[in-house]
């Protein structure tokens, strides 16, 4: 399986930039399959301490590394490493990690992502890496992957699958990157709709927020399917106005993405809304979950995007009045259902 994808010219089959929970069980992932991984950590004393412990005592305690991953936090040697990168970082990290590494990337390697997002701009992060990557010589291919994971859940073993996508131009990338990445308990689907794919790993953390807070409030289960279907419908408006197709969020990366994050406490962006509902102030709800929750900053990133072409996100909107404008969750349950009623 390993080598129809791994260019022996390079001792690595691939490197992950990006030592937290999700890109640290992909690296896991892909080296239980005997091929060998190199993975960057920033912070030296963590590469150590990984290397050292062989295992990420930090978000993925007692799940040991296989034998053919590496560490280290030396990002000239990640980079150069292997054919194929793998960037794993916030998306508020998206652009300055591109910036870092276009100095080390050389003709023939190739690019893929698992940060789910916007940049701050309300840009896909495939036009970022096409705008930060416009000076080089040579075309770099790029894949995006996104879909339902949780990443303790990934890095055990557990039965996943998920869905990778790129430019028509870097279609055989696209089908390597998904046999690199496939294992027989992680299945790699090939979407067509790249946009799609990227817009519904962004929305869907803003949508658990607000699902999370239905819960907070006790509004029960009705409540939270409701708001999940309507958000989907949020996404779609959104998607369809910036280029995507409807069916393109019918998958993995969309409706199925969406349903994981908003129905299970794994969520980083579920427990962050629960908290708000249950009277918490957001700034002490982020502070006592400590990990980057990327709904939060990706409402004030697609609020905006929807003002700014005229997209109708009424659920969006509140989680934005609630985060932003520090409303009440109860007011602003209240105008959701008191807004005046429409076809579905």
């Amino acid at each position: 399986m390993a080598s129809a994808t791994h260019d022996n010219t390079y001792p690595y089959a691939l490197s992950v930039l990006g030592a937290g929970s999700y890109g640290t069980a992909l690296a896991l992932t892909v080296a239980s399959k005997g091929v060998p991984v190199l993975l960057y950590a920033r912070s030296p004393a963590k590469a150590q301490q990984m290397a050292e412990q062989r295992e990420n005592a930090q978000y993925l305690p007692q799940i040991k590394f296989p034998a053919t991953l590496e560490v280290t936090a030396d990002l000239e040697r990640a980079c150069r490493a292997s054919r194929d990168l793998l960037v794993v970082v916030p998306s508020g990290a998206f652009v300055s990690t591109l910036q870092a590494l276009k100095g080390y990337i050389q003709a023939g390697q190739r690019l893929a992502w698992a940060t789910k997002g916007l940049d701050s701009s309300g840009a896909f992060l495939s036009d970022v890496l096409e705008r930060e990557f416009q000076d080089l010589d040579f075309a770099v291919p790029m894949a995006a992957l996104s879909g339902p994971t949780f990443a303790r859940e990934l890095a055990m073993g557990l039965p996943t699958a998920i869905a990778c996508a790129g430019r028509d131009c870097d279609e055989s990338f696209v089908r390597d990157f998904c046999q690199l990445m496939h294992t027989h308990t992680f299945r790699v689907y090939q979407s067509r709709d790249l946009k799609a794919l990227q817009l519904g790993g962004a929305v869907k953390n803003v949508i658990a927020i607000g699902a999370g807070m239905s819960d907070g409030l006790g509004f029960g289960a009705n409540a939270r399917t409701a708001l999940i279907s309507r958000g989907l419908a949020e996404m779609i408006r959104l998607g369809v106005a910036l280029g995507a197709s409807e069916r393109g969020f019918m998958g993995l990366s969309g409706l199925g993405d969406l349903m994981l994050t908003c129905t299970d406490n794994q969520s980083r962006n579920r427990r962050l809304g629960y908290m708000l509902g249950q009277g918490m102030r957001a700034e002490d709800a982020l502070a006592q979950i400590a990990q980057v929750v990327e709904g939060y900053h990706m409402v004030q990133v697609v609020v905006p995007l929807a003002q700014r072409l005229g997209v109708d996100m009424p659920i969006c909107k509140e989680i934005y009045e609630v985060l932003v404008n520090h409303k009440q969750g109860k007011a602003a349950a209240h105008d959701l259902l008191a807004r005046e009623l429409t076809s579905e």
